[in-house]
């Protein structure tokens, strides 16, 4: 039986590479996001290509009560979670003193919250098996502040302090924890920027280097991996 690997946010950018480079190597996945119509696309195109299944769930990973039922949803397929990649978070820009009402609540419930329910939901059932690998997308900007990064680069903060405190916990369990870090990826958030797409690191980039980090033996663990285009930050 494959084992299988959960991505929230995963019908584009960072997280469809990732879906997809787990699709190629044989794992079976579990996915989510607000769109579905381009999940039930994924799930086609993935499916036929890899020949492998593809678990699809409409969910919004802002809305605790939704991110409650993909847990179910996942547990149910009834197969050990490989790899979970807590992905889903979207950026908004402006400064903390000035930027629009409730900013930084909305952008902590997807970018924090989303990840720590999703984990709570499925931990235990990792923690059974004694094995599992957890990838938090965090973000150059967990790091450093930079203007106009505002209640997403405080969002990013706390993901990258919730991926440390996981990492300590998890270290009894056989669980590795690994805070992705990457900085500009040519991904949707970046649309309308007048930049050549070269200056861009590729969403298939960062997810090789996920890959990667799991790929090696479990007796080790890249807790913390940065990558940056090569020109540097954006």
């Amino acid at each position: 039986m494959n084992e299988l690997v959960v991505v929230s946010g995963a019908t584009k950018g960072i997280g469809k590479a990732v879906a997809e480079r787990f699709a190629r190597a044989g794992y079976n996945i579990a996915i989510c996001a607000r769109n579905g119509d381009e999940l039930r696309q994924i799930k086609n195109d993935m499916e036929k290509k890899y020949k492998i299944l593809v678990h699809i769930k409409q969910t919004d990973m802002s809305d605790r009560a939704q991110v409650k039922d993909f847990c179910y949803f996942v547990l149910a397929i009834q197969q050990p979670v490989a790899v979970l990649v807590n992905n889903a978070g979207y950026f908004l820009s402006g400064e903390t003193m000035s930027e629009k009402e409730g900013a930084l609540e909305s952008l902590m419930e997807s970018n924090v919250y989303s990840a720590y329910y999703l984990t709570r939901g499925l931990i235990d059932a990792m923690k059974r098996n004694k094995n599992g690998h957890i990838f938090n997308m965090c973000s150059i900007a967990s790091i450093i502040a930079y203007p106009h990064g505002g209640s997403y680069t405080i969002s990013k903060f706390a993901l990258l302090g919730f991926s440390k405190v996981l990492r300590e916990e998890m270290k009894p369990h056989g669980i590795r924890v690994t805070a992705v870090l990457p900085g500009a990826t040519k991904t949707a958030s970046w649309d309308g920027v007048d930049l050549p797409e070269d200056r861009f690191m590729k969403p298939e980039d960062v997810a090789e280097v996920i890959f990667n980090a799991y790929s090696i033996s479990d007796r080790s663990v890249v807790e913390e991996v940065i990558i940056r285009p090569q020109l540097g930050d954006i």
